[in-house]
């Protein structure tokens, strides 16, 4: 199986890409959407979203990155996508599945899934407008108030020439709320050209349910996003699961709580050199919050630091547990 991060804007930026990355087992990142409107941006808001198309399009650990542009005009968008091919991207993925009232509102993301002619005239026309060896992706979600368009949408998505398609297996309705509908994405890669990948989103907390997935969708690659925040080693848990069905070596299994710490260290010595200092603790309690349903140590980290908003109290705090920890425990 392969594993990709997911784009979650107002978490996954680049700063958290960087971390997770390093912890290994992710094959590729998608990064939080860049909002296209009615003009074509300058090459720096792609590189400030998305500075790792300064770094080959790669986080410093290596592991590829694909800016993801979100809009409705086909010709705008476009646009965009000729200026942000020329920064050399791993790719670029088109972003219909955001749930996000004000971007639905201003026709961005998942509202766009009830119009598939929309939808596949976006996709044509930013394979048009960049170079043959680019790929173009795309992200959808099952549709906006049900699935009825779901089969249309994907077809129109694969007509237009894209290279990938990813199904977050929910609608827009749905929102985040349990179950995912993997059955659906089942239905979507089967109705589609073989040669055309389908990966599944949506769902994913564990190893077994990774498992699940690519069973009932039959997709080889999952895309993972709260899952990976809330368990940061579970992409390695997932290799190691299918390495164990091989009768292969385990290799790494996950990451414990004490080679973590030091990269949550690193996270905000890396947040502190672009949040200002009042939105910095902020941050660290977001990621807190999510590893906290995985690890009892981040329960306790988080109620520690919950009323704290000075970033000298939190570092010398870091620097506390860091330094209680065995040398051996470091990534």
């Amino acid at each position: 199986m392969n594993v990709l991060l997911a784009p979650m804007e107002g978490l996954l930026d680049y700063t958290l890409r960087d971390i997770l990355t390093r912890v290994g087992g992710v094959d590729r990142c998608v990064s939080e959407f860049i909002r296209i409107t009615d003009q074509v941006l300058p090459a720096r808001v792609f590189t400030r979203i998305v500075p790792e198309l300064l770094n080959g399009s790669c986080t410093p650990a290596g592991v590829r990155v694909r800016p993801q542009l979100l809009g409705s005009d086909p010709t705008c968008m476009a646009d965009n996508a000729a200026v942000l091919a020329q920064l050399a991207p791993e790719g670029i993925d088109l972003n219909f599945g955001c749930p996000a009232k004000t971007v639905n509102q201003h026709r961005g993301g998942a509202i766009l899934l009830d119009e598939p002619e929309l939808v596949g005239q976006i996709v044509a026309a930013v394979r048009r407008a960049v170079p043959a060896h680019i790929p173009v992706s795309a992200k959808m979600r099952l549709g906006f108030n049900d699935d009825s368009r779901a089969l249309d949408c994907a077809h129109a998505i694969a007509e237009a020439g894209a290279s990938e398609l990813t199904v977050h297996a929910r609608t827009k309705a749905d929102g985040y709320r349990p179950p995912a509908y993997w059955e659906r994405v089942r239905d979507i890669r089967e109705a589609l050209p073989a040669t055309l990948p389908v990966i599944a989103n949506g769902e994913i907390w564990t190893v077994q349910d990774a498992l699940r997935c690519r069973e009932v969708s039959g997709c080889q690659t999952l895309m993972i996003g709260r899952g990976l925040v809330r368990n940061p080693g579970l992409a390695l848990e997932i290799r190691a699961a299918d390495r164990a069905a091989l009768g292969q070596s385990l290799g790494a299994d996950g990451i414990a709580w004490p080679a973590l710490l030091p990269l949550m260290a690193e996270f905000w010595r890396l947040v502190a050199t672009h949040v200002v200092p009042r939105h910095r603790a902020g941050r660290l309690k977001q990621w807190l919050n999510y590893l906290r349903r995985h690890y009892p140590e981040a329960e306790q980290a988080f109620e520690a630091l919950r009323l704290s908003n000075d970033p000298q109290s939190i570092s010398r705090w870091l620097a506390e547990q860091a330094a209680a920890i065995p040398a051996s425990s470091h990534p």
